[in-house]
């Protein structure tokens, strides 16, 4: 897929949105992507997990872990593409963790796959997640990479698009953006 022909998929499910966010890191912008309107469509899903699954398919994966819940459909996806597990960590008392029975094994090979890769704090605490659990995190997928030089501590990101909105911190939200009222698009409660 192209970058061109993953946005497409977004502007036709109605999932580029205009407006005022406070995105999941907190930081404020007046562009959203919303995973979750392309993802209910399962061939769009289907396809987007195929093309993220090709682009990581050489660092070959044992397991694919995903943060929830924004990750879990295209995790799901990309998992079921290269023919492994799919598991996923959610938010216990504030932290990522593996709970449902879930684990990593040591040494396993995990490719940590998000819906959309701003800071990359979600993407940072899975591969933590995983490393504790003593598997080697062997690479990162997002279906839109929203920060340009996100740092993984070496893990190499494959995204099958990059979009760049401005983002802003709440102490530096512009005027013209302030006048908007502000939606809180995200997964993560509280924030």
């Amino acid at each position: 897929m192209t970058q061109e022909s993953v946005l497409a998929l977004f502007r036709s499910s109605g999932a580029l949105l205009e407006g005022h966010f406070r995105l999941t890191s907190g930081l404020h912008s007046n562009g959203y992507l919303q995973c979750a309107l392309v993802l209910q469509h399962p061939a769009h899903a289907e396809t987007l997990g195929k093309a993220l699954a090709d682009l990581a398919r050489a660092s070959a994966p044992d397991v694919v872990l995903s943060p929830a819940l924004g990750g879990l459909i295209i995790g799901h996806e990309v998992a079921r593409a290269l023919g492994v597990r799919a598991i996923f960590a959610e938010r216990q008392d504030g932290a990522l963790t593996l709970r449902r029975g879930f684990s990593v094994s040591p040494g396993e090979r995990v490719l940590v796959v998000e819906d959309v890769l701003t800071t990359g704090g979600s993407t940072r605490e899975t591969i933590a997640v995983a490393s504790a659990a003593g598997g080697t995190v062997v690479a990162a997928g997002a279906i839109i990479n929203r920060g340009t030089a996100v740092d993984l501590g070496g893990v190499p990101l494959h995204a099958l698009a990059s979009v760049s909105f401005p983002t802003w911190p709440e102490d530096q939200i512009p005027d013209w953006l302030a006048a908007i009222p502000v939606t809180k698009p995200g997964s993560r409660p509280g924030k």
